[in-house]
């Protein structure tokens, strides 16, 4: 799972390629069921082939009850609930067998949550835009659900963020409930490695889209899942 440091996100931390206009959503307290709010992201730096670690742990709080007895002016000891693990939601089906894969493609991951890799090919209009490498996968929840990652490495971390720039169509819809669209930083090995932006775009989908070193993705799935699966994602 990659480390999160977790600033909030502000007008100071919006990436520079973010479209004229976006602000970083200051995410709103999630009601159950909402996706929590993207965070600074800590990953693996990609200028070479990495090896992934790929989980997410949702952790309870701690809830601590002051107890007063009936007219005594003594304080009860506080009594702390138990922390509760959630796991990160797994696929049901088994990921397809990756074709052909490159140093670059083998460190993407075989299942983001609950969605399991289904098939790879050409990202034929990142290739047009001078990419070194690119590829669309698909990953699916064994039902209705799809996520798709447009991943591609470039020659320069400046034509990655060129490139990421021209991939933003405007500031998507605004979506307060779950604190989109919201932009910050991606670091790795304690250093800023790219910039990430989250969008709603509107039709029922979220859009994910970052840099890290010399490499951009683009992260499409249910608007309600777009922010955790960045989260999960390992590059």
């Amino acid at each position: 799972m990659s480390e999160t440091d977790g600033p909030e996100s502000t007008s100071a931390d919006k990436p520079a390629w973010a479209t004229t206009g976006a602000t970083a959503a200051t995410p709103s307290p999630a009601a159950d069921g909402d996706a929590p709010p993207a965070e600074k992201k800590a990953r693996p730096a990609w200028l070479l082939p990495a090896a992934i670690v790929a989980g997410v742990v949702v952790v309870g709080g701690i809830v601590v009850a002051i107890v007063t007895s009936g007219g005594d002016d003594e304080t009860a000891a506080p009594v702390a609930t138990p922390t509760v693990v959630v796991p990160s939601p797994t696929p049901t089906a088994t990921p397809a067998e990756r074709p052909d894969p490159t140093g670059f493609t083998s460190a993407l991951p075989a299942s983001v949550l609950q969605y399991a890799f289904v098939e790879e090919k050409a990202a034929g209009d990142w290739l047009k835009a001078d990419a070194l490498e690119a590829v669309t996968d698909t990953y699916s929840d064994g039902g209705t659900g799809t996520l798709v990652v447009d991943a591609g490495q470039f020659a320069t971390a400046k034509e990655a963020t060129a490139f990421a720039k021209a991939l933003l169509e405007g500031d998507g819809t605004a979506n307060a409930g779950l604190g989109l669209p919201a932009a910050g930083e991606v670091s790795a090995g304690g250093e800023k490695a790219g910039a990430f932006v989250l969008q709603d775009a509107g039709d029922g989908t979220g859009v994910a889209v970052w840099t890290n070193g010399t490499s951009v993705f683009r992260l499409t799935t249910a608007v309600a899942d777009v922010t955790n699966a960045y989260n999960a994602f390992p590059l």
